[in-house]
């Protein structure tokens, strides 16, 4: 087996992980990419067989910070557990040559993956990504997706029509206005904004690089909100989302969410990723409760609302392996555990 470090073309890199079962869009060149833009530096690793075709890899992202360089991969690698032994010397020399403190992988497995990332010296450590999400089967009919949903929601997406909400792709001049949504829905809903550059980019990047698009819903001329939603392989992920305070009887949400499930599909998107539900929430969590319910024994407030909104269009939970860390300088590493929190904030924000 022949071994190639960071000699994919994009396009080939894309080619392999769109098509590979843990292949996500964190770990497309366009992510990599677009964090390039934000202080990070991407590198891949790739595993080649004799004729030069990739069968594992990895997207590291690289970030000096105050005491440390630390590596980080974005649910991956991309790859199975049996090609860790192969791989992962790789990508050690990859982080160590850059002077990583540590490794962080979240790799896109669903399930407890502790024992097999411990077998490699990894530990279990704290996520930066959503550890648990609602995956849609796109693969239905949109008869089959409506009939599957609560009926208040498909009540709401006819409601939103009946209204006259629309719902139309964005155009770059549209940026301003919908990131002055989406600070009203941070400041709403407690949850951190990043910057307006931040969010250009990813259209840039993203949406006029048809790998996404962003969805506006209006009435009358007046912006309610907008989700953005990236597709990569089979996947379509619904990123970031903002709504504005006024109007909401009229579903905006409700509306948006359709809309972007059709358009995943209609670009040939098998699965749809909602994209960040409460961490304590997990496959055996019972999603058939009525989340208007005043007796609803889940918890309220912070992403417990945000789950009972995404629940209500049918899909299953799926909670995912978790984070590892492999430490390369233990004395670094825990003299620095604050640097953790920042970690996280710096991939969430840039």
């Amino acid at each position: 087996m022949a071994v190639s470090v960071s000699n994919l073309s994009d396009a080939q890199w894309d080619q392999f992980a769109a098509a590979h079962p843990a292949g996500h869009v964190l770990q497309s060149s366009t992510w990599g990419a677009m964090k390039a833009r934000h202080g990070w530096r991407p590198l891949r690793v790739a595993l080649t067989d004799a004729a030069g075709q990739p069968i594992a890899g990895a997207q590291l992202l690289l970030r000096q910070m105050r005491l440390a360089t630390v590596a980080y991969i974005p649910r991956g690698p991309v790859a199975l557990p049996a090609d860790l032994p192969a791989l992962l010397p790789h990508v050690h020399a990859a982080a160590r040559r850059a002077g990583a403190v540590f490794l962080k992988v979240e790799p896109q497995w669903e399930g407890d993956g502790a024992a097999i990332w411990q077998a490699q010296g990894f530990s279990p450590a704290a996520t930066v990504q959503p550890p648990s999400t609602i995956l849609l089967d796109l693969t239905q009919s949109e008869d089959d997706l409506l009939a599957a949903m609560k009926q208040k929601w498909r009540y709401n997406i006819r409601l939103a029509a009946k209204k006259g909400v629309t719902v139309r792709p964005a155009t770059r001049a549209d940026l301003p206005a919908w990131y002055a949504l989406m600070q009203v829905t941070g400041g709403r809903d407690g949850f951190g904004v990043h910057s307006f550059d931040y969010y250009a980019d990813a259209y840039d990047l993203f949406c006029d690089g048809n790998q996404g698009v962003l969805l506006l819903a209006e009435v009358s001329g007046a912006m309610l909100g907008g989700v953005m939603v990236f597709a990569f392989g089979p996947e379509a992920v619904y990123m970031y989302g903002a709504s504005g305070n006024s109007h909401r009887n009229l579903m905006p949400n409700h509306a948006l969410q359709w809309q972007a499930i059709r358009w995943a599909r209609e670009r040939g998107c098998q699965r749809y990723d909602f994209w960040g539900i409460p961490a304590e929430v997990g496959p055996e969590t019972p999603t058939d409760a009525d989340p208007d319910a005043s007796d609803d024994a889940t918890p309220r407030g912070g992403l417990w609302g945000v789950y009972r909104f995404k629940q209500g269009f049918g899909g299953r939970v799926v909670r995912y392996a978790g984070a590892f860390d492999y430490v390369y300088n233990p004395t670094l590493y825990w003299a620095g555990t604050s640097l953790l929190p920042r970690l996280r904030t710096l991939v969430r924000r840039g």
